[in-house]
């Protein structure tokens, strides 16, 4: 009798749910209904399905007993008597890592006990901290507002202080009465919103040593995660999404609107000045592309160029002594478009929440002979202080 791998089993489970989905469909009358002996077939279907999905958690089950049985009873002492030896515990460990790696090659069908530790409620797995930091590194390369704002590691719902009024000082002559001010506060709450993204692996590179699987998922994830959360961070209106810089309720605030279809030199100047001095200090431009190519064309009444390239190799370029950086979900110059922010971007506040996790679809794609692998985080991000940011829009 020919023995199944529980790979084999998922397949087959596949193919036939592929079937009984036709045989539904094809056997349906002109009201939709199904004739008593096909209802009949149907349901002895649907019923072979269901037992198949038990015999593939019976398999599971037998693999995860062989490879704990597997395990040896001790571990040799690879070091000298008294020393302690360049060990490392918990979810960042080099053993959870290694598992890691070998759970994807398997198609998570190897399990190590390590990676029990960083289940997450989802039933996925904890991303190891050394692929979690690569992948940031991935995010603050790609994604402006990473790079600018204010990243803050949140456990849960995190509020945040910011005061709505100060107290004035004023002049007492001598013996005078003290005047007393008082200071109001508000709250601004950076709460959670799953991001998700899910790459396709064909299961020979999964079987594949040589192959960079890590690296691949990395840029992958990377590159995805990234394009979302800074579509979001500029463009998110709150509603299951970050609220962007740019929405009209909790964003920047409109320093300049354009006389006319057009950026002018002068209208720059305004924005730069709308902005408080406070904030002018760490002040940075962001704009579409289109819109950074017709600044770079216009010159002051002096004559000089209002752009500057950088000086430095990896130093952004600038315009009217600030840097400018460019986003493609910065709309480009049209009619009632914010077009431009300029701003001290510290004060947008982005809220990561836990860590950051996999988990592989193992069905999804069977019958093609890939895994999909899916990459899930929780983010929120607010500008906790709107005057921080002034928005330029075009007239309507």
């Amino acid at each position: 009798m020919k023995t199944f791998t529980v790979n084999e089993l998922r397949e087959n489970r596949a193919k036939a749910w592929e079937n009984a989905k036709n045989f539904l469909e094809s056997h349906r009358n002109e009201k939709g209904m199904l004739a008593p002996e096909d209802v009949a077939t149907f349901e002895k279907m649907e019923a072979e399905i269901v037992g198949m999905g038990e015999e593939i958690k019976r398999a599971e089950r037998c693999l995860a007993l062989d490879a704990e049985l597997s395990r040896p009873v001790g571990s040799p002492i690879t070091n000298l008597p008294g020393a302690v030896g360049d060990l490392k515990t918990g979810r960042a460990s080099n053993e959870y890592k290694a598992a890691m790696l070998g759970a994807l090659r398997s198609n998570f069908r190897q399990v190590s006990n390590v990676l029990v530790e960083g289940t997450d409620s989802a039933g996925g797995f904890l991303v190891p901290e050394e692929y979690d930091t690569r992948l940031i590194e991935k995010l603050e390369q790609e994604n402006v507002l990473r790079k600018l704002g204010t990243v803050i590691q949140t456990s849960g719902e995190r509020k945040i202080n910011v005061a709505a009024t100060k107290p004035a000082a004023s002049w007492v002559e001598e013996s005078g009465a003290l005047a007393f001010g008082d200071a109001t506060f508000s709250q601004v709450i950076l709460d959670a919103y799953k991001l998700s993204v899910a790459v396709k692996v064909s299961e020979e590179l999964l079987a594949d040593n040589q192959y960079d699987l890590e690296g691949y998922l990395i840029r992958s994830f990377g590159q995805a995660i990234a394009d979302a959360e800074e579509e979001a961070f500029i463009m998110g209106n709150g509603s299951n999404k970050p609220t962007g810089i740019l929405d009209a309720a909790g964003g920047g605030q409109i320093g300049v609107t354009t006389a006319g279809a057009a950026i002018t030199a002068d209208e720059i100047v305004d924005l730069v000045y709308k902005l408080k001095r406070p904030y002018r200090e760490k002040a940075a431009f962001i704009m579409a592309d289109s819109t950074l190519a017709n600044i770079r064309k216009m010159k002051d009444s002096n004559g000089n160029f209002l752009w500057q390239p950088g000086l430095q190799a990896g130093e952004p370029d600038r315009i009217l002594g600030y840097p400018v950086y460019t986003s493609v979900y910065v709309p480009t110059v049209a009619a009632g478009k914010p077009v431009m922010a300029f701003g001290d971007f510290s004060y947008y506040n982005i809220g990561d929440r836990g860590i950051r996790s996999i988990a592989a679809l193992h069905e999804l794609y069977a019958g093609v002979g890939q895994v999909a692998f899916l990459a899930k985080e929780r983010v929120d991000g607010k500008l906790i202080l709107p005057e921080a940011v002034q928005i330029m829009k075009m007239k309507a």
